[in-house]
């Protein structure tokens, strides 16, 4: 199923664009990394009732492929990015799972009201222009007690492996982009005020917001590739020449030294679980 996407803040571009693709082709070891996010969104789904599940920036699918394949529930995933919904579809065919991919913008797609029995999300609900907007869509396709549940970075003070790339980089980059406070991206629901108020004015009740601490891990060989590709610094590496562009790359290795361990990145997300319900 496709929509008409749009987007006020650039989100429908970037994830059309160069961006996408390189998280299609990390896909795997992004899925391996936040394999302990799917894990909790899974058994948050489990624990409720009804089979009718809504996944917000599905990505390329991993969570709510793992919802059908292990609850066997109606699944519906959601995103911008066309590339990624693509790659989503294909691999759950491959798979032989079954679930439904539409790419839309969740702020504004028409989706059937009260639809849906939960809405989940790992790490796609930051993205919003007008995330008021956005939320009270979303709550209008949940049935009546419907729930919510979605996983959402904490600031980037408490998650210093996602910045040591740029941080590694910027003595050689002035003037790449600095991330701003509450704009939508990855650290846009940093304030748990910022977000209760959000999903109170968007009509979302039982709210309950905790700060979890967890632990993720990827392979030490695949740590090249996720520093050079993905965030700021992979799409402003491929502009550099040859000389600066060696620079940055060593300083940055250097920065993520402290997360080796052996043959493994290890690294705490510093997250909130959210909860609420329509």
């Amino acid at each position: 199923m496709t929509a008409t996407v749009k987007s006020a803040n650039g989100q429908e571009a970037f994830w059309n664009g160069d961006a996408a693709q390189a998280w299609v082709e990390t896909q795997g070891v992004l899925d391996q990394m936040f394999r302990p996010f799917e894990d909790a969104l899974v058994a948050a789904v489990a624990a409720q009732p009804g089979n009718r599940i809504l996944d917000i920036g599905c990505g390329t699918g991993s969570v709510i492929r793992a919802v059908a394949r292990r609850l066997g529930h109606r699944c519906t995933g959601v995103d911008i990015s066309e590339a990624m919904i693509a790659a989503a579809r294909a691999i759950a065919a491959r798979e032989g799972v079954n679930a439904d991919f539409i790419r839309a913008d969740a702020q504004t797609h028409d989706f059937a009201p009260e639809s849906f029995d939960m809405i989940v999300s790992r790490f796609g609900v930051m993205f919003f222009d007008d995330p008021v907007a956005a939320f009270a869509n979303l709550r209008r396709s949940a049935c009546s007690g419907g729930a919510l549940r979605f996983a959402a970075w904490r600031s980037a003070g408490d998650n210093p492996f996602m910045t040591a790339a740029e941080r590694a980089a910027a003595p050689f980059l002035p003037d790449m982009p600095v991330r701003q406070k509450d704009a939508p991206g990855q650290f846009g629901f940093a304030d748990q005020q910022r977000v209760a108020r959000i999903l109170e004015d968007s009509g979302w009740r039982d709210i309950e917001i905790a700060p979890i601490d967890v632990e993720c891990v990827i392979p030490r060989a695949a740590l090249d590739g996720y520093i050079t590709r993905l965030g700021p610094l992979g799409r402003i590496l491929p502009q550099m020449d040859a000389a600066t562009r060696g620079k940055v790359i060593e300083a940055v290795r250097a920065a993520f030294a402290p997360f080796v361990q052996a043959d493994e990145v290890r690294f705490i997300a510093a997250c909130w679980m959210v909860a609420a319900r329509a």
